[in-house]
């Protein structure tokens, strides 16, 4: 009854920070100077809402009662994963804008796993090589999420300032070299990540094929060589603008189906735990 109390809070909280968010993005779109006015309140909910959903991933994932890991259970961590890097970049660097997005997505993850996590049991991780190969892996696709949905924000801000309609949205955005650097800052952290998420299953990967692994590695290497060459072409090159667009969400589809789509496959058609 408690970790649902929490979840519950968790998600209003979430959302609740969401809403602030949206809120000081109109002011900039407004034209509103930038203001500390109400960001210990963000701070404050943001961090309610991170410190709760932990327990409710602890309950659920690690508890004694708990269900192992399973496919809500993943996505939850994952949302988890980013609000705290989104939280923590924040703090320094104008990057809150796409928590616009996803806390809201966190508050959704809570909702999903408190109604549906229990429903299927999944066999409980207790190697500790698989374990912080499974984390390291998480982390490298929150980084690499971001990173997607900050493209997405470069496309826009591209497009709007390429045919003369830099209001609204894009007012409140920082400038279009600001957010290319924090693009290929992001991409660059999850790229180490994800490199050392490749390089850690070889080791506690002991038979991919029995255990069903293929296909998910086969489209996680190769999301790791559309990253690669996106990174190269950007110091070699600099590549920026449409193309960094275009590699980044291309190397993120690659991911989403190596981590996303394998785990529905096997967790829930399949039926493997």
């Amino acid at each position: 009854m408690l970790v649902a109390a929490f979840g519950l809070l968790a998600t209003v909280f979430y959302f609740m920070g969401g809403a602030l968010l949206m809120q000081r993005l109109r002011r900039a779109a407004g034209g509103e100077p930038p203001t500390e006015k109400g960001r210990p309140l963000l701070f404050a909910t943001w961090g309610a809402a991170i410190v709760l959903h932990a327990v409710v991933l602890y309950h659920f994932m690690f508890g004694a009662n708990g269900f192992g890991i399973g496919v809500f259970s993943v996505v939850s961590m994952t949302a988890w994963i980013i609000a705290v890097f989104l939280f923590v970049w924040s703090l320094r660097h104008p990057i809150h804008v796409l928590g616009i997005i996803l806390l809201p997505f966190a508050g959704v993850t809570v909702a999903l796993e408190m109604a549906l996590a229990g429903g299927t049991p999944t066999a409980a991780v207790s190697d500790p090589g698989l374990r912080a190969h499974m984390l390291l892996a998480m982390i490298a696709f929150s980084l690499l999420t971001i990173a997607a949905i900050q493209a997405g924000l470069l496309a826009l801000q591209n497009y709007s300032l390429h045919n003369h309609r830099p209001g609204g949205l894009i007012r409140a955005l920082p400038p279009l070299s600001m957010m290319d650097s924090m693009l290929f800052h992001i991409i660059g952290w999850g790229f180490i990540f994800l490199t050392a998420a490749l390089a850690t299953g070889l080791f506690v990967l002991d038979d991919i094929l029995a255990q069903q692994l293929v296909h998910k590695v086969v489209f996680a290497i190769i999301a790791w060589v559309v990253f690669a060459i996106l990174l190269f072409g950007r110091f070699r090159f600099g590549w920026r603008g449409r193309k960094a667009v275009r590699w980044t969400l291309m190397g993120f589809a690659w991911l989403v189906v190596a981590y996303v789509g394998t785990k529905v496959v096997i967790d829930m058609m399949l039926g493997v735990g």
